[in-house]
């Protein structure tokens, strides 16, 4: 099936979209359901997941990547594959034609940008319900919604997901494999963290990542070969 890479809804559905939100932070799953509060008329939040695993059945899983493996290497069969679950979406801003088309390889139902707006992945949430497939990379690199943590200490959501996987243990190799962007990148990331939170090690900036609640609410077990991944 070709995606389509816009959606376009012309009436509310006459229920609600189940949705499961998957993330292993409560505050990221949180911000989104936050973020969509407005649409409960079409979209009802069923499950706020920590770590994957849903329990009930829903229309749509939303898989969000912050501080996770990245859409083209979680077990996405294994979200396909399950019987509670009708389509699965991956949500990220790392949108690189490689990582989105490997996704839609293994059987994901839609890709889409953290920079959409509210509305804009409502609708889209709403097309991949009613069986499209799509795919929406976004305009820009900002980020349009959702929460995530350390925002109330100024840090950026960019920074908040380095400092989150510094906190997991990872270096500055995996974090720039595990997030798509580059070396240096990651490294700009970390600098501007550190005078955020007013660190100047490693060892201080993960003390106060655990602190402030960057240690994620459930940790799964790690694949040796993938920095930070699932089984």
């Amino acid at each position: 099936m070709t995606p389509s890479t816009s959606a376009t809804v012309d009436s509310a559905p006459a229920t609600p979209v189940r949705v499961a939100l998957l993330n292993d932070y409560e505050v990221v799953a949180h911000g989104l359901a936050a973020m969509m509060r407005r649409y409960d008329h079409q979209i009802e939040v069923v499950e706020l997941s920590a770590g994957l695993g849903v329990h009930e059945h829903v229309d749509v899983a939303l898989y969000d990547t912050f501080a996770q493996v990245q859409g083209d290497r979680v077990d996405l069969e294994d979200l396909v594959a399950d019987g509670d679950i009708g389509h699965v979406v991956v949500f990220s801003w790392n949108v690189a034609p490689t990582v989105v088309r490997a996704a839609l390889d293994r059987g994901v139902h839609g890709y889409l940008s953290k920079t959409l707006p509210a509305g804009q992945l409502v609708e889209c949430i709403l097309a991949i319900a009613r069986g499209r497939v799509i795919v929406d990379t976004g305009e820009d690199d900002r980020i349009a919604g959702g929460d995530w943590p350390g925002r109330e200490e100024g840090l950026t959501a960019r920074e908040a997901e380095v400092l989150a996987l510094i906190t997991q243990g990872l270096s500055n190799n995996d974090i720039a494999e595990r997030t798509g962007v580059s070396i240096n990148s990651v490294k700009s990331y970390i600098r501007s963290a550190y005078r955020r939170i007013g660190v100047t090690t490693r060892p201080t900036a993960i003390l106060w990542g655990i602190e402030h609640g960057f240690r994620p609410d459930h940790m799964r077990v790690r694949n040796p070969h993938i920095p930070g991944s699932s089984r």
